[in-house]
């Protein structure tokens, strides 16, 4: 028996059966790369589900870890932490925000996004004015809250009673939106690019017209930037791309190389109605966390990788073009940057699968859309063997 054998069998002995895991054991990864317990290789287009953003192990991160560790791992929020401070600096430096709120998870900044939103909209307006419009097809986290405000009815079975105060809106549709808009209403929680939803990109201008909408109601604007952040579609934050800025927005994901964090991020009217007591976490910010989150910071906006993420991303793209002229069940390719989806007519799971005993690691969600979300620093000939990986895959399709 393998060695990789040998941990599986054991994770099926003592590990809750909350994912349908593949049988791979990873052990050891460097850029693009990872091997297995029993040293195969392995090319990752996943990344950890869009978190390795500068791949596996990235030196600076590596670096700033090791120096931590050795140094204070922990404290409370009681205190001030110099590494919380400076992540907090960098991210206010480089977007809309005029303070973040730290904790471990994306789900856990969604939960904080939405509770600041309540409190402003009740201190500002008074009771009743609580309502959070979301998208359909969306995801926002697997706590109570998180499920709620997500659009996807596979991941609230058996959960119920929910919470109430979400109402789900179809993706794209400002009409919708207007529609849905009354006086208990106090924010727009959005997604810019769905990606557990199935990569589904916004129509032109749509994000504009959503901020004068919000504008024109006195509402709050959500982003959801826990996949599409800290550089995955070429610019640090996707709402650059839109041409306007929310009023509050949430990361996780890709914010610290795979150590866990999540941040809230939002203007100082808002954030001064999160006051002590209000909100916390004991975890959220911790010296470690924040000491990996700057290294990560430092390295995207100093070392060419979002450039490289564009570049990369286009050229991505554009093989995965060519592939769909040559394969009728290929519907569709879309995406921004370094987050793409290929839309198949067929089922992809299965694909999935021979992909990795082929040594190629990529995602399919909804059923039928293939996920690519490659380190942004992945180079053209990693990307050549993927789709060489790729075109021999579909050329078996039948």
């Amino acid at each position: 028996m393998n060695q990789s054998q040998q941990w599986i069998d054991r994770n099926d002995q003592v590990i809750a059966k909350t994912y349908g895991r593949y049988p791979l054991v990873p052990v050891r990864g460097e850029g693009c790369k990872l091997w297995d317990a029993d040293g195969k290789e392995y090319l990752d287009l996943l990344a950890g589900v869009a978190v390795n953003n500068l791949g596996h192990c990235p030196p600076r991160v590596v670096a700033a870890v090791q120096e931590q560790a050795a140094t204070l791992l922990h404290c409370s929020n009681y205190y001030n932490i110099p590494q919380q401070i400076r992540l907090a600096e960098l991210l206010c430096e480089n977007s809309f925000a005029d303070r973040v709120f730290f904790c471990n998870s994306g789900a856990e900044a969604n939960e904080a996004a939405i509770k600041l939103a309540r409190k402003y909209s009740t201190e500002k307006h008074g009771a009743g004015r609580s309502e959070v419009l979301t998208a359909l097809a969306s995801f926002h986290g697997r706590t109570y809250c998180g499920i709620s405000a997500t659009g996807q009815d596979k991941v609230k079975e058996g959960f119920a009673p929910l919470l109430p105060g979400f109402k789900h809106l179809p993706f794209g549709d400002i009409e919708a939106l207007r529609a849905a808009v009354n006086v208990e209403t106090c924010a727009i929680l959005l997604e810019p690019i769905q990606g557990e939803g199935g990569v589904n990109l916004p129509p032109e201008n749509y994000f504009k017209q959503v901020r004068q909408l919000c504008d024109e109601k006195g509402l709050l604007l959500i982003l959801d930037e826990v996949q599409t952040g800290c550089g995955r579609t070429g610019t640090l934050f996707a709402y650059e791309q839109e041409g306007i800025e929310p009023d509050i927005m949430t990361l996780a994901k890709g914010l610290a190389s795979g150590v866990p964090i999540g941040a809230m991020l939002a203007r100082e009217e808002l954030a001064t109605h999160l006051g002590p007591g209000t909100h916390g976490s004991t975890f959220g910010g911790n010296p470690l966390a924040t000491a990996a989150g700057v290294a990560t910071l430092e390295t995207l906006l100093q070392e060419g990788v979002l450039e490289n993420c564009r570049e990369m991303g286009n050229y991505l793209s554009s093989e995965l073009e060519k592939l769909k002229q040559k394969y009728d069940f290929i519907l569709n390719v879309r995406g921004r940057g370094l987050i793409i989806g290929v839309e198949l007519s067929i089922e992809g799971g299965e694909m999935v699968k021979t992909a990795m005993s082929r040594g190629l690691l990529i995602n399919c969600t909804i059923g039928k859309v293939l996920r690519f979300v490659p380190p942004l620093i992945i180079n053209k000939q990693e990307i050549n063997q993927a789709i060489e990986t790729l075109d021999g895959i579909f050329s078996e399709v039948i």
